[in-house]
């Protein structure tokens, strides 16, 4: 039997009491530090350092949300990166800048080509320029925080008014954003779209088409509730993201008013 001495004990708090014990951040000498559960829950939670190393030197905010972030220290040495211009930005900030910047060059190849598909995989789309998404940093910042998961700008819509309007309760859907990124549809009643709000409240949508003067219009049906609910109006902007790695798409309504914005709804298609 092993003598107590041998015992493994927390890096952090000495507890040697534990029963199972967790890989923590990598040392110098290769080995990762081991913690009791308590600690690598802080650990993992991305709490450890604003629990044991809040009097600490070193703290940092973040460029762009301004989350402190403990550098110099080799517990949260891989949750962050240096800029070239000077200071620091959050793992999570980095993430959803590269995917902005990667869709931005994606929307600039889609308007550029010739339309036809590459060798890449990815299908080319060619959207008006009137339905480009204009998000800023700090939105996707917001949205990313309530979905916990990186999200991809696809298409905006300012809203007209027969989509703010309560009795057809529909949204007419850009006929090539709609094929591009909403649910494949072969016959005029379309499927139904369960909706999530930020608050965890499903919703029911259908997604269908219809003919006018012989041109197919695709609409997203059913809104009522939600645009009573949210004070939806002519004016305001639907923006459609995705959550790339799950592949539900989220739409957002930013407001008319100057300084009133809200983003809304995750819906799992």
């Amino acid at each position: 039997m092993a003598s107590s001495s041998s015992r493994t004990a927390c890096f952090q708090c000495g507890d040697s009491h534990s029963t199972q014990f967790k890989n923590g951040w990598r040392l110098r000498s290769g080995h990762f530090a081991q913690l009791c559960n308590r600690c690598a829950s802080l650990y993992e939670e991305g709490r450890f350092c604003e629990t044991f190393h809040s009097n600490d030197d070193g703290w940092r905010d973040c460029e762009s949300c301004g989350k402190l972030v403990h550098c110099g220290c080799i517990v949260s040495f891989l949750a962050y990166r240096l800029l070239d211009f000077g200071g620091v930005m959050c793992m999570e900030c980095s993430k959803i800048k590269f995917i902005l910047a990667r869709k931005r060059c994606l929307y600039s190849e889609t308007q550029t080509g010739n339309g036809e598909p590459q060798g890449s995989g990815i299908r080319q789309i060619q959207i008006d320029p009137q339905y480009w998404p204009r998000v800023t940093d700090l939105e996707l910042h917001q949205i990313a925080r309530k979905t916990n998961s990186v999200v991809i700008p696809l298409f905006e819509k300012l809203l007209s008014a027969s989509d703010a309007d309560h009795k057809m309760a529909r949204l007419v859907i850009p006929k090539k954003c709609a094929e591009a990124f909403f649910p494949k549809i072969t016959c005029p009643r379309g499927c139904t779209v369960k909706i999530l709000d930020t608050e965890g409240k499903e919703w029911e949508f259908q997604f269908r088409y219809l003919f006018n003067g012989g041109n197919m219009i695709y609409v997203l049906e059913g809104l009522k509730d939600y645009m009573v609910s949210r004070q939806w109006q002519a004016g305001d902007i639907a923006t459609f993201y995705r959550i790339e790695s799950e592949k539900k798409l989220v739409m957002g309504l930013r407001k008319s008013c100057v300084g009133v914005q809200s983003y809304e709804v995750a819906a799992n298609v």
